[in-house]
């Protein structure tokens, strides 16, 4: 690709920056006498044209070039028919996203710092104006001022025929109000209702976030997972453990309770219950509505070889431990169905063949008396 960019400039060097240079004076004349500026014409059909606006945390890339030509290609066609045509431009700046590159950048995050220096030296050719406008990055109003005014530079390039006297951004005062005006018209409309749903949910901003708030989260894969969440009363106690599933069907097959013995779980007052589950459990339930008070902790390896007893079926079930449990993951507590969880049966069946921790916790009896409930039946087919 290089030698072939090499031939080109070899070969049509001279005429490529002619032709630019044609381009460039011709540009100019266009926007110093406004020519695609909309003024109002009594008498002359008027047409109106919007593209979604650009979100202004960066520097303009190829899906703008095409999506914007879409729009001018379609303002042009219309002013050819004989249409007074209106092409504005705005610019898109709520939510979290340029707030959470000001904030990284505050905080010294070097791959953003590295990022937004070269998304600056793109425009700016003097390395210490790229630092010093860098610098200013921590304010977020001037991320969307810088960004917004490149995009112009890159439009105007592009030769869009666009009003660009006309500008706004999503978080001026009278635009707010007339979303909010939308939304009124739409519900008394019918069209929307208030509700409640499952959201992603920043603590350090406080609020619902969305994946084009998340670094990367416009590249990987955001899921939310809805965990049920099982209790487990400790024998000869007032406590629970509980643990997160995501298939409560299954509790008719369970045989036991897995822990990490590795882990210091918390002992924590939930909506009144004693509960026992993980720390980063109890502070992700702090944030969906229960009323959380940690009042102590507990290590997994005190709870091995205590029992529990199974909600629906009351039947007691022994504590075992299992290291590949994730405090981070659910409640940190997990229950196990090894007649249906290839992994809860290979934990199992390596439990009973691990002879040192066996004997560590004086659990062996206990573990060989264990074997798979089946809670499927097939009749001649299995």
């Amino acid at each position: 690709m290089r030698e072939f960019r090499s031939k080109v400039e070899e070969l049509y060097g001279d005429f490529l920056r002619e032709v630019r240079e044609i381009e460039r004076k011709w540009q100019e004349e266009w926007y110093n006498k406004g020519i695609f500026n909309a003024e109002p014409r009594p008498g002359k059909p008027k047409y109106f044209i919007t593209v979604p606006y650009p979100y202004v945390s960066g520097s303009p890339h190829i899906g703008h070039g095409r999506t914007f030509t879409i729009g001018d290609v379609v303002a042009r066609y219309k002013r050819a028919r004989g249409f007074n045509v209106l092409y504005p431009i705005a610019w898109h700046i709520t939510g979290t996203p340029i707030q959470s590159v000001a904030d990284r950048i505050m905080k010294g995050d070097q791959d953003d710092i590295k990022l937004y220096s070269w998304y600056v030296s793109l425009y700016v050719d003097d390395p210490g104006k790229v630092k010093e406008t860098l610098s200013t990055f921590t304010n977020p109003w001037n991320i969307a001022k810088f960004f917004a005014s490149v995009y112009v530079r890159d439009f105007k390039s592009l030769g869009f025929s666009m009003d660009f006297r006309r500008q706004f951004t999503t978080g001026d005062p009278d635009y707010n109000a007339f979303i909010i005006w939308q939304y009124y018209r739409l519900r008394n409309a019918g069209y929307i209702t208030q509700g409640s749903h499952v959201v992603l949910y920043s603590p350090d901003e406080g609020q619902a976030v969305g994946e084009h708030d998340i670094k990367g989260g416009d590249e990987i894969a955001i899921d939310i997972l809805e965990f049920n969440l099982v209790k487990f009363r400790l024998e000869g106690s007032n406590e629970y453990l509980v643990a997160a599933t995501l298939r409560p069907e299954t509790i008719y097959g369970i045989t036991n309770v897995w822990i990490n013995p590795s882990v210091d779980y918390v002992r924590a007052e939930v909506n009144g219950e004693r509960w026992i589950i993980s720390r980063p459990a109890a502070w992700k339930l702090s944030y969906q509505g229960y009323d959380v008070k940690v009042l102590g902790t507990v290590r997994g390896e005190e709870l091995i070889g205590k029992y529990v007893v199974a909600p629906l079926i009351n039947r007691s079930v022994p504590v075992l431990p299992a290291s590949f449990v994730d405090e981070n993951t659910g409640t940190g507590i997990v229950y196990s169905v090894p007649a249906h969880a290839p992994y809860d049966y290979i934990a199992l069946l390596d439990l009973k063949k691990d002879e040192s921790t066996l004997s560590k916790y004086g659990i062996k009896d206990i573990v060989e008396r264990i074997e798979p409930i089946s809670i499927i039946k097939l009749p001649n087919l299995w």
